[in-house]
């Protein structure tokens, strides 16, 4: 089992902290707009790269599997994964390998040392990413997936960079935006909302990200 880096997955031991309490609010609202529909999976993407998709992905993760769910968190990132760095595991065997067939799902996904939170990693980076999470494959891997989890999120490359995220937004019951502020320019966030839209994309909301809190004590008003 691993441990998750502190800089990216700090839902798990500041329990209290105002950031946390971000993360439950995040996952009360993805459950409420999925009052008509059960929600068994669900893609993060962003804009452009280093606006948080990865970071807030784990952490929403993190936040349903104290809930008593059991999680599966899938690096669909096929150029750039980063979720195994986040968990310190090895990467020699994941998404790519299911996908493929040289693998079982279940051989492949690693614990963590948190109860009900599972890890598929992306398994070595392909020559052609789209190509492979658009095919039966992919299907395969993610009905298997929800035979075994209740929630299946994956993290996936910005929106406005390749065609990866619209791929998967259409396997998935919804997909959920990462904006970071100050950042991401409004422009970019309407073209990200408009590609998952062509896609026919369930866009379940989005998420600010990296807001500087003005009184970060303010929070802790009801706990005192």
């Amino acid at each position: 089992m691993t441990e998750i880096k502190k800089r990216s997955s700090i839902s798990m031991w500041k329990s209290k902290s105002p950031v946390v309490e971000q993360y439950r609010t995040i996952r009360t609202n993805l459950q409420f707009s999925a009052v008509e529909k059960d929600i068994r999976s669900m893609i993060f993407t962003s804009a452009n790269a280093g606006e948080g998709k990865s970071t807030t992905s784990i952490n929403v993760a993190a936040v349903f599997a104290q809930q008593g769910k059991r999680i599966l968190i899938i690096d669909a990132d096929l150029r750039k994964p980063s979720v195994h760095t986040n968990f310190n595991m090895e990467n020699y065997m994941g998404l790519t390998n299911i996908i493929s067939k040289q693998n079982q799902l279940l051989d492949a996904v690693q614990p963590t040392i948190y109860p009900n939170l599972d890890v598929l990693t992306s398994g070595p980076i392909p020559p052609n990413p789209s190509e492979l999470l658009g095919s039966n494959g992919m299907v395969a891997v993610l009905d298997e997936a929800k035979l075994n989890y209740d929630l299946v999120i994956l993290d996936t490359p910005p929106v406005n960079a390749v065609t990866d995220a619209q791929v998967l937004a259409n396997m998935t019951d919804g997909v959920v935006l990462v904006v970071s502020s100050g950042s991401t320019e409004i422009q970019q966030a309407k073209r990200a909302k408009e590609l998952l839209e062509k896609a026919n994309a369930k866009l379940l909301g989005a998420i600010l990200n990296k807001k500087k809190q003005k009184h970060p004590d303010e929070y802790y008003y009801y706990g005192k």
